[in-house]
């Protein structure tokens, strides 16, 4: 791993984040990239929704309390585990992402805790997006 393999699609998510630009995004999802969301029930397939998703996450999450604490990577997974706060709630969550051999995300899943911050979020997620 000192080689940096399996970096490149970790590091590119941290430029996006980083700057808070999605407009990296069309160019590091795979198009059957499939997002899993703390408050969806069911994955969301391809890379217009996930972009959507992962544009509007980068608002409600990306304040200046944002930050990654930890992570564990691998060749083609990683495990990204952040910290913020967002109106007094202090939300711990991770990012689950896996790419495939282009160095193209292929699925993201995000997880978050405690349960007042997973409300939080539907509701700041859900006036960002609108009705479905």
């Amino acid at each position: 791993m000192g080689d940096g393999v399996g970096r490149k699609a970790v590091d590119e998510w941290h430029a996006i984040v980083r700057t808070r630009n999605a407009s990296g995004l069309g160019e590091l999802l795979a198009d059957d990239v499939v997002f899993y969301s703390p408050v969806l029930h069911t994955p969301q397939v391809g890379k217009a929704i996930t972009a959507m998703y992962l544009t509007a996450a980068m608002h409600v999450f990306g304040n200046e309390s944002f930050r990654y604490v930890r992570e564990v990577v691998g060749e083609s997974d990683a495990v990204l585990e952040f910290e913020t706060e967002i109106d007094g709630i202090t939300i711990n969550g991770v990012d689950m992402i896996r790419w495939n051999a282009d160095d193209k995300i292929t699925e993201f899943k995000v997880m978050v805790r405690p349960l007042k911050a997973i409300n939080l979020i539907h509701d700041r997620m859900a006036a960002m997006l609108g009705p479905k």
